[in-house]
């Protein structure tokens, strides 16, 4: 039984060393229709740049179709990122 909560408990310092390093990583997300994202490892907002050019009236609904996609691409490929470093912290879960 002991062995067991040990275990658990290196799992947990794992987990929580995964968690402190995916915070410190950012991707940066190739512009996708003028608008670029930069997200952390776990998926918090850092920065987002849309080209001027795109900021006419006219354009609102455009922008904001394009600025959902922009957000979409980077949350994926951030989970990815994860998935990845878990997959190399963690090899017991696959």
């Amino acid at each position: 039984m002991f062995d067991k909560m040990k275990q658990l408990m290196e799992m947990k310092g794992q987990a929580d060393r995964l968690k402190k390093e995916l915070d410190g990583v950012t991707v940066e997300i190739a512009e996708v229709k003028g608008i670029k994202i930069s997200i952390t490892g776990s998926q918090e907002i850092k920065a987002i740049d849309i080209d001027e050019a795109l900021l006419t009236p006219t354009n609102k609904k455009r922008i904001e179709a394009d600025l959902m996609r922009s957000l979409n691409v980077a949350t994926k490929k951030v989970q990815q990122v994860a998935a990845q470093k878990m997959m190399s912290a963690m090899p017991g879960l696959r």
